[in-house]
């Protein structure tokens, strides 16, 4: 949680973020993801300040447990002075004990956004889905949060202007906005009505506008002039891609020509030949990407 202290900004975590997107739809299925179509509401986890504190979070974290469908989970959420935002213990459950820092106690508009977190990792603990270091791990709870319709809440707590900022999660505000782009893309949604911040609106263009970068990429049919001649290049001469090309080539057994690129809505490789005009559908998502080879 940065709490008055400098925000990173960027998209360092990026490759992690694309690889959680991939694991979470091997473990879910497209299907599952499916369900989870309709964000968490904005009047599901308001509070104010005439709440009472503790029975207020205590509606929240149900709001929270519901959304991800986890109908046997029950959190018990105190508050406590600590440096991270909020600490949840994973055990067999169903009880799952929550730990809030002392500054939501005034700050009860963020807890919807510091709950979310913690049941997602509730969530991926009984799914038994992580990654090998910590901090890729949260990596992982921050973009499945966000993919699977509670994360808007993580964005919208990050505030900065020339003497303060807030931010909660481990993502950056873009890469936030990124994975927010990539859930709208799917499901033809505008996360931005929510917003509370200036902030967060600014890092969900700039985290739209690399998403829709993802799909402008060869041998995709939107991808731009530019992009289209590098690939036309390196296809003549079966070359290595230059360095940060999506694609690369490679030969079949028959001899024949293939290209492997990502796929943009779960980054999932996917491979098909080089013969002009295609039509690939990702083996892992489902969706039918129209190609140039």
């Amino acid at each position: 949680m940065a709490n008055g202290g400098p925000v990173e900004h960027g998209f360092p975590h990026l490759e992690t973020v694309r690889a959680a997107i991939t694991a979470l739809y091997r473990r879910l299925s497209p299907t599952t993801v499916q369900t989870f179509a309709t964000s968490v509401a904005p009047a599901d986890v308001a509070f104010c300040d005439t709440d009472d504190l503790h029975l207020g979070a205590q509606r929240v974290a149900r709001e929270m447990v519901r959304h991800f469908r986890l109908p046997d989970a029950r959190l018990i959420v105190g508050f406590r002075e600590m440096t991270h935002a909020a600490n949840v213990e994973l055990t067999a459950g169903p009880e799952y004990f929550v730990e809030l820092n002392d500054r939501f106690r005034t700050h009860r508009e963020d807890i919807g956004a510091a709950l979310a977190h913690e049941v997602a990792h509730v969530y991926l603990h009984r799914l038994d889905l992580a990654f090998p270091t910590t901090a890729e791990n949260e990596i992982l709870t921050d973009t499945v949060t966000t993919y699977l319709g509670a994360g808007w809440l993580l964005l919208d707590a990050y505030r900065e202007d020339s003497l303060s900022s807030q931010k909660l999660g481990y993502l950056t505000p873009e890469e936030f906005g990124y994975v927010l782009a990539k859930r709208a893309l799917l499901f033809d949604e505008d996360p931005s009505i929510r917003f509370t911040s200036p902030q967060a609106y600014t890092a969900y263009t700039k985290g739209l506008a690399r998403a829709r970068h993802d799909s402008r990429q060869p041998p995709l049919t939107g991808a731009g002039w530019t992009g289209r001649r590098r690939y036309a290049h390196d296809r003549r001469h079966a070359a290595p891609a230059p360095p940060g090309a999506p694609y690369s080539f490679g030969s079949d057994p028959s001899g024949g020509l293939h290209v492997t690129f990502p796929c943009p809505t779960c980054h999932q490789r996917i491979r098909v030949p080089v013969r002009g005009r295609v039509r690939a559908r990702c083996g892992l998502c489902g969706v039918v990407l129209e190609c140039d080879t």
